[in-house]
């Protein structure tokens, strides 16, 4: 269950500077035997990039010339042959002025409310996973759906193995706390090995990734600001 009030006005989110495409990632019902996505068909994802390509009035090519990938994949995404990866969903939710939680069906918040509680029975959360192997990722969202909220809160929880692809920059700030496992974040090419208790901070303009490299689940509390998910 979710209760929103609306929050005072602030910038809008930043739009991801990194292009490329890389190994899609598909979307993955659970966590081992954890239950599945919560709120969300996997039908629903193609759906709403289409919807929101043809809000844009902009043609298959035309996106997939600014999100960095071909015509063909981007066909795939939207008809769910194929679904992106985290990086490439960025782009994509920077070119169609949407948002990655609206893209995953998250219910948008009512006009003229300023707090916001989420139940932890009703958080907006899905899974991913790279196509081939390795682990999945839960993002769990923290943060509501105001159209003004200047940052993201989420919860990523990695399965062993599981790993973020390849390099993101962005305009903005990002902060985290190692809630459990053991993490290897990777910011402009240095590695850094976190563990329960560590906390980072890293400009997000600098290139980045992560992966767990424990033998359990990782969990990392991750706020970043201004809002991009």
């Amino acid at each position: 269950m979710t209760q929103h009030h609306k929050p005072a006005s602030g910038p809008a989110s930043a739009l991801p500077e990194d292009a490329g495409e890389e190994d899609s990632l598909v979307l993955a019902t659970g966590l081992g035997d954890a239950e599945p996505l919560h709120g969300m068909a996997l039908s629903d994802l193609g759906a709403r990039v289409r919807e929101a390509r043809k809000a844009k009035k902009m043609t298959l090519k035309a996106v997939a010339a600014e999100v960095g990938c071909s015509p063909s994949m981007l066909s795939k995404i939207e008809t769910e042959q194929a679904t992106p990866s985290l990086r490439t969903l960025h782009r994509i939710v920077a070119v169609l002025d949407t948002s990655i939680v609206h893209l995953f069906g998250a219910d948008p918040a009512p006009e003229g409310e300023e707090i916001s509680i989420i139940r932890a029975s009703g958080r907006p959360s899905v899974r991913v996973r790279r196509e081939g192997g390795g682990g999945a990722i839960l993002l769990e969202r923290l943060s509501p759906t105001f159209p003004d909220l200047m940052l993201d809160a989420n919860i990523h929880t990695l399965e062993p193995g599981a790993e973020s692809g390849g390099d993101i920059h962005h305009a903005g700030q990002e902060v985290g706390y190692v809630l459990q496992g053991t993490a290897e974040l990777i910011v402009a090419g240095k590695t850094y090995v976190l563990g329960p208790g560590d906390s980072f901070y890293f400009a997000s303009t600098l290139p980045h990734r992560y992966r767990n490299i424990d033998k359990g689940v990782t969990r990392i509390l991750w706020v970043a600001t201004p809002a991009t998910f």
